[in-house]
């Protein structure tokens, strides 16, 4: 089969690095790509904003199958756009995608369907929006409704920061046309974790749960980023919480899409926040995430295309996903002074040392090739994924293989996975 992958991050040499492995795979494109797609199969010089195009190649080339990873891209509608014409391809409508890129929409089927979620007000009016923090405790989260490059939440400890905050995405635009609706929630505490489940419109499967580090520094500090680390498992979504998420969010989530004559196929990712009275969900995302995909498809044993395939069709109930009970841990090397403005083409050194083990692979984010050189072309650079035994051992392993590469600048966090070994 000839598959496209459509992307250019860590996500997509993870899930381009998974689909090689499988024994149907002849041909394997990525567009746009990066240097780890590159010795997988061919990368296409085609934005994913220019999903006309992509769609010309997938049917000049007879694509068989195609996969897409970044939520802009379905939210612009390539699946509508592909299935019109006839191809095959992994991941939701436009119609469904609104489970991300819109954050109202999102909220507002979870309370319809008793998904448990921050209560919250949405609001088109700045005026309005002022008016309702007047009411609220703090701190506040406030949200962009529409997608900002993971850059549209703001959470403000009092009042005055809070109207900045209004000022600056709904008056000023600061995000653009994602600021024209906004949402205001009540701030959660407690320890979030990730959730991974493919859904056919249907039925669902769980991919076992996994935790990231979204703040670019140790101890949680600093601000926050695409992400900067995961592992899995994650102890902290014991069985007993594994459970209560399919009873109160991924069963209420299926039955919503049939009450509300809503279709999707694809990838739902819920964030959610283990707090002191339950679990809720922070946000839905509907694509794989990143970094958290890295840490995740090493554990499968399944063969993914056949596993997508299924959801594609609307048969994951005749698939049985196994994984290994060996732990990953992810380590992201980012460039200097991420996430703010950072340098490019620093030329990187030793992955070729890092990946002696083989229980280490490096996935590639922000890289490309020049001139022969391999250098950074991102904020996010690489991810250094080790398995092992358990999350201690194979956090040891991705460490040990982090210090063999090196290029200028070069920053990571060094307590990734530090939590899931305390107590």
């Amino acid at each position: 089969m000839k598959i496209l992958v459509i992307g250019s991050g860590g996500r997509e040499h993870a899930l381009c690095w998974k689909l090689r492995q499988s024994a149907r795979v002849t041909d394997l494109f990525c567009a746009p790509g990066n240097a780890g797609t590159e010795t997988l199969g061919r990368n296409l010089p085609i934005p994913i904003t220019d999903i006309e195009a992509l769609a010309r190649f997938a049917e000049t080339e007879k694509i068989d199958f195609t996969v897409v990873g970044p939520d802009d891209a379905l939210a612009a509608g390539i699946v509508d756009i592909f299935q019109d014409r006839g191809l095959r391809i992994f991941g939701p409508t436009k119609d469904g995608a609104r489970f991300e890129s819109s954050k109202a929409f999102a909220k507002h089927f979870m309370e319809r369907h008793g998904i448990p979620t921050a209560r919250f007000g949405e609001f088109t009016d700045s005026g309005e929006a002022h008016r309702f923090c007047q009411k609220m405790s703090y701190p506040v989260v406030i949200k962009a409704d529409g997608l900002a490059l993971g850059k549209g939440v703001i959470i403000a400890e009092n009042a005055d920061q809070a109207a900045k905050a209004i000022y600056r995405i709904m008056d000023r635009r600061q995000f653009g046309e994602a600021g024209r609706r906004i949402v205001i929630e009540e701030f959660l505490t407690g320890e979030e974790c990730s959730l991974h489940a493919l859904v056919d419109g249907g039925t669902y499967s769980l991919f076992p749960a996994a935790q990231d580090h979204k703040r670019a520094l140790d101890g949680d500090q600093g601000p926050n980023t695409g992400g900067m680390g995961a592992y899995s498992p994650a102890p902290v979504l014991t069985p007993a919480l594994q459970d209560q998420a399919r009873e109160q969010v991924m069963e209420p989530f299926v039955r919503g899409l049939r009450a509300d004559a809503l279709t999707f196929k694809g990838l739902l990712y819920p964030g959610l926040m283990l707090t002191p009275t339950g679990l809720k969900v922070l946000e839905f995302n509907c694509r794989f995430g990143d970094p958290e995909t890295q840490a995740l498809l090493p554990r499968l044993q399944t063969d993914l295309l056949d596993a997508l395939e299924a959801v594609t069709a609307g048969h994951l109930s005749d698939i049985k996903p196994t994984y290994t009970e060996e732990a990953a841990v992810c380590v992201v090397m980012a460039s200097a002074n991420y996430p703010g403005e950072y340098a490019k083409g620093k030329e990187i050194h030793g992955i070729e040392a890092a990946e002696e083990d083989p229980a280490v692979t490096v996935f590639h984010a922000g890289t490309k090739r020049i001139d022969g050189r391999l250098v950074t072309a991102g904020g996010r650079v690489l991810g250094v994924t080790a398995l092992g035994p358990d999350i201690r051992a194979a956090r040891e392993k991705a460490y040990a293989a982090v210090a063999k590469i090196h290029f200028e600048g070069a920053h990571y966090r060094r307590d990734i996975a530090a939590r899931a070994l305390k107590g």
